[in-house]
């Protein structure tokens, strides 16, 4: 089974391969610590399951799963147990969701288990997500928005750096694809958000708080 770690602090990624590398059945093919490097890793080594931080300080694990679109299962692995943390990684399209506290032996089985289908969870935190379901949570539902729903996970990541001012070139390095590439998705995001240029569009994503 083929791993791939994502977490900022590097002294806690060596702990993590040490542990799994205790396991006849996983492999830590590639590690990352931050969004950009882990989206290239993730891409260029095809793991099976990946190992996610859920805050980093360019934008943590929501924005890799939005990077990555269909590939390997993630199962978040962070130090926060906060409702909104949780919601917000598994609404992104994690399998599960694991805190820091976990034993490495805990972990192996977590990875095997999502790796296999099920969705994992650390004790009290798939109460977040059943009650998120049922309307019970505290965290508020993200309002409907059909021209940002619109937008593929490529398109919005492309858009965030739009927001924060990156050229078309700067965009093509940190997600490892072309300008060419760029243009065309930054022009289908202006068609679906239906804003005339770059200024309107900046605009239109800072009022969303997409930045």
């Amino acid at each position: 089974m083929r791993v791939f770690l994502v977490d900022d602090h590097a002294v806690f990624r060596s702990g993590v391969r040490a542990e799994l590398s205790r396991e006849t059945d996983m492999e830590v093919v590639g590690e990352a610590g931050g969004v950009a490097e882990a989206i290239a890793g993730i891409k260029a080594t095809q793991p099976d399951v990946v190992l996610l931080d859920v805050h980093m300080p360019d934008g943590g694990g929501v924005a890799v799963l939005a990077g990555i679109e269909e590939g390997p299962v993630c199962l978040a692995l962070s130090v926060s147990d906060a409702a909104e943390d949780v919601i917000a990684v598994i609404r992104a399209g994690a399998r599960g969701y694991v805190t820091k506290t976990i034993s490495g032996a805990e972990l192996a089985d977590g990875i095997r288990r999502v790796a296999g289908g099920d969705a994992v969870f650390s004790p009290r935190l798939a109460g977040f997500v059943l009650d998120s379901f049922t309307g019970k949570s505290q965290v508020p539902e993200p309002p409907l928005d059909p021209e940002l729903d619109s937008l593929t996970p490529r398109e919005l990541e492309v858009l965030r750096l739009l927001a924060r001012g990156y050229t078309y070139r700067e965009i093509a390095e940190n997600l490892f694809i072309s300008v060419k590439t760029v243009e065309t998705h930054a022009s289908n995001v202006l068609r679906k958000t239906q804003q005339s240029n770059r200024n309107a569009l900046t605009r239109w994503a800072h009022r969303r708080r997409i930045d």
